[in-house]
């Protein structure tokens, strides 16, 4: 009886310790979990030079977009998806048949010098796009002389277009430049100021200063705006340091003097992902790599058959193209919309690798040798022969080559042309002069899926539909999710597109491109999601730390490269 007595008191006792431990600790919190606390220096690679810090004045600079995302702010921004978020926009609205929207501005928004950030800014921005000169695209310039713009007061302003453009809020993701440091020049006369050195902005992070050395401008410093409208960063400053190229980046990661580098290149990769201290992030590029075929050239005419071209699609082996001529950096693409947007048809119909039965898709559709002797694919006496454009670089030539090796193999006769990029859009996909042509999409700066430009029917005379693919109902697809401003309707003209597009296959769609960045290891709450643009990885910036504090206590994560 007394060892069970003891035994009692020794589970009571127990139990009541516990009690009191449960009884004492906070719901839901964690004992001694790290929280972010503001502080330290991030000192990134940027490979290229400065020209200009200025939102208006970057789009041939990627270096300068890098670092007029943390200075300046735009009335919206988009997520991974291709959802629009507010920045210095609080909400926006548009009317029953799309042609007003009304943008209101956050309260309390304020430039890096005090000033208030108001909607004259906005329309004083919008003017020097539309009156852009040699310095904005001139369809931007267009698009924007046919807005009505109307300052409704401080934080209210309308747009007013003329037809319904479901895509416009793309148009309002122009970084904010400030009137009353800028009123009355024009953007020539911007474009050489003293502002483009030493920039006023209102987004997380505040110019400080140019870093020179031997006369040349080597980097620029940033430091936390403290007068954000938004939630705060926590790190105190970030340097960026220029390089020209991705070697020389990586030498300075390995030396302690950056801590991240902005574009990982294919060269630089092994040794960055052996790296331990370091954390490489990999999305996918704003890009799909295609072979567009010309469906409207007389002397290739049997490109028009549907069954051939997905025989040459389920002849071409994506994945080794990937793993081995890209080091496999870029995912198989099934259409022309971006997968992980929002328009993206997930029930796509994918194709994949067989050459055997890409043969037996040939002999199916009529496509046969002549004779024994033959050794290409004949049908109504035209041999199945054309020529590919691609342009005039390395990589391209090994895809190239790569894909005229296995259409080989399915006796189907390829020559193969390296043309001067330049040329080969302007000259040759632009005019139609051509009979296959391997290209890059860029969709770069376009969130808003908006296939309309590449393949609608309208587009085939002086738009980019080169492969002049006249198809009336995905035409009416595209025209109508250009107009309406529901977004389920909208998400079900593109399904419905896609479909089209998978089952008719205009052009064989072949990868996406990714895009490597890299970080120490000491950088925390670094998230990277498919990007529309390289700066589209700085869009949770505000929440990246380098300090962490347990119990209240600050502590310091090792750092290196301050950019001293």
């Amino acid at each position: 009886m007394k060892k069970i007595r003891w035994q009692l008191l020794i589970i009571f006792i127990a139990g009541l310790v516990v009690g009191i431990l449960l009884l004492t600790e906070q719901p839901g919190a964690s004992v001694n979990s790290p929280e972010p606390a503001k502080g330290g220096v991030y000192t990134e690679a940027l490979i290229g030079s400065l020209q200009r810090l200025n939102p208006l004045l970057d789009s041939g600079n990627p270096v300068d977009k890098d670092v007029d995302r943390l200075i300046f702010s735009s009335l919206l921004r988009f997520d991974s998806r291709g959802l629009a978020v507010g920045e210095i926009a609080e909400s926006w609205g548009q009317s029953d048949d799309g042609t007003i929207v009304n943008v209101t501005l956050r309260n309390g928004a304020v430039w890096h010098d005090g000033e208030a950030v108001t909607a004259d800014d906005v329309a004083f921005t919008i003017d020097l796009i539309r009156n852009g000169g040699d310095f904005i695209a001139p369809d931007l310039q267009s698009f924007w002389q046919d807005v009505e713009v109307k300052v409704l007061s401080d934080t209210a302003i309308q747009f007013k277009l003329p037809e319904a453009f479901a895509p416009f809020l793309d148009y309002l993701t122009f970084g904010i430049l400030p009137k009353h440091k800028l009123d009355g020049m024009t953007i020539a006369e911007i474009a050489d100021s003293d502002f483009n050195m030493a920039p006023i902005g209102s987004g997380p992070y505040k110019f400080d200063r140019l870093i020179v050395e031997d006369k040349q401008i080597t980097g620029v410093v940033l430091l936390a705006n403290d007068k954000y409208f938004g939630d705060g960063p926590y790190i105190n400053s970030i340097v960026f340091r220029y390089y020209p190229d991705s070697e020389s980046a990586w030498t300075a990661a390995q030396d302690g003097l950056v801590q991240g580098i902005s574009n990982v290149s294919d060269s630089i990769l092994p040794g960055v992902l052996a790296n331990p201290n370091l954390s490489v992030y990999t999305t996918r590029k704003p890009e799909i790599s295609m072979v567009i075929l010309n469906l409207n050239n007389a002397k290739t005419a049997f490109l028009k058959d549907s069954a051939l071209r997905k025989a040459l699609l389920t002849g071409i082996n994506r994945q080794l193209i990937i793993d081995r001529i890209l080091n496999g950096q870029a995912t198989i693409a099934d259409g022309p919309i971006l997968p992980g947007t929002w328009a993206y048809y997930e029930q796509t119909p994918r194709i994949g690798y067989d050459a055997v039965q890409a043969a037996a898709m040939l002999k199916d559709a009529g496509y046969e040798l002549a004779d024994d002797e033959a050794t290409v694919l004949m049908k109504d006496k035209i041999e199945i022969s054309f020529t590919m454009l691609y342009p005039d670089d390395e990589t391209h030539r090994k895809v190239a080559e790569e894909i005229q090796r296995e259409w080989a193999e399915l006796k189907v006769q390829v020559n193969i042309e390296a043309v001067a990029y330049e040329d080969l859009i302007n000259n040759r996909l632009a005019t139609h002069d051509y009979e296959a042509a391997l290209v890059d999409l860029n969709l770069m700066n376009a969130p808003d899926p908006d296939p309309y430009p590449f393949w609608d029917q309208g587009q085939i005379s002086e738009g980019q539909n080169y492969s002049q693919w006249d198809n009336r109902m995905a035409s009416e697809y595209l025209e109508q999710a250009r107009l309406t401003p529901d977004f389920n309707t909208r998400v079900k003209y593109y399904n419905n597109f896609q479909l089209i597009f998978a089952n008719e296959l205009p052009a064989l769609p072949l990868f996406t491109p990714q895009y490597s960045y890299a970080v120490s290891t000491d950088v925390q709450g670094v998230q990277l999601g498919p990007l529309y643009n390289t700066d589209d990885r700085f869009m949770t910036v505000t929440s990246w730390y380098l300090l962490s504090q347990r119990s209240g206590q600050p502590t310091a994560l090792p750092t290196t490269g301050t950019g001293k």
